[in-house]
């Protein structure tokens, strides 16, 4: 199954064409956080309609923590947020798709 960074869902929504695939509840939570309030329920509503939402499991927590640990050695930054998500697809085997990178 393919993860869809918060990016392509960005674009998704601008051009009202979506993809089966699924998302990262970071994802999830990213485009709430720019939504107005009153069309907030509805846009999560649809959205959870549209991909199936990934949650932060424990093999999510441990793939971050071993990433986030090498990348701090490398002196490489990488915020929680795309970490999280970039984690949510190793750990659960998914391909990814990305604008960002």
């Amino acid at each position: 199954m393919k993860l869809f960074d918060t990016s392509v869902v960005i674009e998704h929504i601008k051009r009202g064409v979506f993809e089966k695939g699924a998302i990262s509840v970071i994802t999830l939570i990213e485009i709430l956080r720019g939504v107005v309030s009153e069309k907030r329920a509805r846009v999560k509503e649809l959205l959870e309609k549209v991909y199936s939402v990934v949650d932060i499991s424990n093999s999510v927590i441990l793939k971050y923590c071993e990433l986030h640990s090498q990348l701090r050695d490398r002196g490489e930054v990488l915020s929680d947020a795309d970490l999280l998500i970039a984690t949510t697809a190793i750990a659960h085997s998914f391909t990814t798709e990305s604008l960002a990178f």
